[in-house]
């Protein structure tokens, strides 16, 4: 008779911080997964704290606290066995994963690869582990490791399954989001299915955290390195599937390999092994619906993500409504229409602020937006409160040409308008600048820049077309007015302004944008691929001398595999600059 093996995998949104909201997420997981008879259900990484708890980790209380929060999951897990990423002090701190079944603690694996690139810094935080473990669960042997600990060839997962004798390998993840990361991932997990004929499972977190968005996609592989099932995109979700062991077991005898690769294995006495009892089940498993691994296009995937990480963002910070300007551009447009798709229409109130310079276009097709998504409107125009402000500003400013300094008067007034409603009513405000423009500090400290959530700080301005015209494929009928996508990008700050007065055109900048921030390439190497050299430096000049706008800014979502901020940080006091 065929051995079957029920295994979930619990993809869960949770609040870093929120302890006991985190545990009643957990635990009515589990009773959902108990419904369905599982054998073992697995949760992502860090999943009782919140991830990434950053500082939090210093704090001892908030790591006792998380530790009595464990035996609240604990005794939930009556009849079935669970595996929940904690932090575990001993000696020192750990990254780790309680095994846990019949309501007690039965084995803790500790991570052993610490990721500190990136968005990482666990080196910060957390004692590297030293023992690998595999548990017994009737004739299933589990090993189970932590994100980082398989995205190495080799150990643990080496040893977990060769001297371990592990058939399904567990990793719990916390995995954030960024375009094109699925597709490496289902690389890497499919390798390691291959490497050790074993099905690998791997768990992710789901939801928004500060700039951080996890996308989910839990994933199953079958030894062959053949996706066997996929958990749904950007939203909460329990997989559960049935393994057959067996399969596992012929497929061995007919690979040669593990022989000469067991005698590479670490030693013995680096492997745990636990004993744990089956669980009694009484009646026939109810038979399980596939689950077809559902592919998202490019587009699909960053705003969704946009989308998640605008909600969870607002919700979990406490908000009920946020405010942004609308100039009747493109990127306050895509800026709305992401909101909307977040919060609910209920939720949103765009406010126009024409100055002498802005045209009657632009307020006509702010106000068409509006009507279109269903938010409520307003306009505030500030003519008068900037004529208030040059005639204060007169006497100092008395010889002195205009210039940009009048253009960001304008941006610091609308800045300060959104702020008083903001303060006034209790909304969160959301700026609008996008990636290329913010690399290049084309933006207004105080002024556009002014708020609590930057939306698409992390979308380069090519990419900001691509994602309004994709929103506007969907539903029914087109939400942004289709003058805001074709009309030339204007800051409207002074007569007949076009973006490309200060800037190359977008087509050019956001490939040197990309080469220079997201590739660490050298201007010699961006001129190679067909760029003008004069347009390669100006732009570097610019990224370089505007590291202290980006110091300020708000923080925004992350969709880019290199963003401004936790991705990438360099001094703002920085004399170097490369010319080669």
């Amino acid at each position: 008779m065929e051995k079957k093996f029920r295994l979930a995998l619990g993809q869960v949104n949770v609040t870093v911080g929120d302890l006991p909201g985190n545990v009643r997420k957990i635990t009515r997981m589990i009773g959902e997964a108990r419904g369905w008879k599982a054998d073992l259900v697995a949760f992502p990484e860090m999943v009782l704290p919140g991830y990434p708890p950053e500082d939090l980790l210093l704090n001892p209380t908030f790591v006792r606290d998380n530790a009595e929060a464990l035996k609240k999951v604990a005794r939930a897990t009556r009849g079935i066995t669970a595996i929940v990423g904690f932090a575990d002090i001993q000696d020192d701190l750990y990254n780790a994963a309680a095994v846990l079944q019949e309501g007690r603690l039965a084995g803790v694996y500790h991570k052993i690869y610490l990721p500190n690139y990136g968005v990482f810094d666990e080196d910060r935080y957390f004692q590297r582990g030293q023992d690998i473990l595999v548990f017994e669960l009737g004739e299933a042997v589990v090993g189970v490791n932590i994100c980082e600990d398989l995205w190495y060839p080799g150990d643990p997962t080496r040893t977990q399954c060769l001297q371990g004798g592990a058939i399904l390998i567990v990793n719990i993840s916390s995995s954030p989001f960024h375009a094109g990361k699925r597709d490496f991932r289902r690389r890497m997990l499919s390798t390691r299915a291959c490497d050790y004929s074993a099905y690998v499972a791997y768990v992710n977190l789901v939801g928004g955290q500060d700039e951080l968005v996890f996308d989910g996609r839990s994933m199953v592989f079958n030894q062959r390195g053949e996706i066997v099932a996929e958990a749904r995109a950007f939203e909460e979700d329990l997989l559960v599937v049935d393994l057959a062991l067996d399969e596992v077991l012929l497929h061995r005898l007919h690979d040669p390999r593990r022989r000469k690769e067991k005698l590479a294995s670490l030693p013995e006495e680096r492997l745990r092994r636990v004993r744990l009892r089956p669980p009694e089940r009484e009646g026939k498993k109810n038979p399980l619906s596939p689950r077809t691994p559902v592919t998202l296009g490019r587009l699909e995937e960053i705003y969704r993500a946009l989308v998640l990480g605008t909600k969870d963002y607002v919700r979990k910070n406490g908000f009920r409504k946020v405010i942004l300007g609308l100039s009747g551009g493109i990127d306050s447009s895509l800026t709305a229409a992401i909101a909307v798709d977040a919060l609910g229409k209920e939720s949103v109130l765009g406010v126009a602020m024409p100055s002498v310079y802005s045209s009657r276009e632009s307020v006509e097709d702010a106000r068409s937006l509006a009507q279109n998504l269903g938010i409520a409107f307003q306009i505030l125009p500030i003519g008068g409160i900037l004529a208030s402000y040059l005639k204060t500003l007169e006497r100092p400013f008395r010889g002195k040409k205009r210039d940009v300094t009048e253009e960001n008067i304008q941006a610091r007034i609308r800045g300060n308008l959104l702020m008083a409603l903001s303060n006034k009513f209790g909304w969160l405000v959301l700026t609008t600048g996008n990636k290329s423009e913010i690399g290049v500090g084309y933006c207004t400290l105080y002024g556009d820049m002014a708020g609590g959530f930057a939306v698409i700080k992390d979308v380069p301005k090519t990419l900001v077309y691509e994602l309004s015209a994709y929103r506007n494929s969907q539903g029914s009928s087109p939400v942004i007015p289709s003058r805001v996508i074709e009309k030339p990008p204007s800051a409207e700050l002074r007569p007949n302004q076009k973006d490309t007065d200060s800037l190359p055109a977008y087509e050019t900048l956001d490939p040197i944008l990309q080469a220079y921030v997201e590739e660490d390439q050298n201007p010699e190497t961006i001129v190679s691929r067909g760029f003008d050299r004069k347009i390669v430096e100006e732009v570097i000049r610019k990224v370089d001398l505007n590291e202290y706008k980006r110091r300020q800014a708000s923080p925004g979502v992350k969709i880019t595999p290199r963003a401004f901020g936790r991705d990438r940080r360099l001094p703002i006091t920085n004399q170097y600059h490369r010319k080669k």
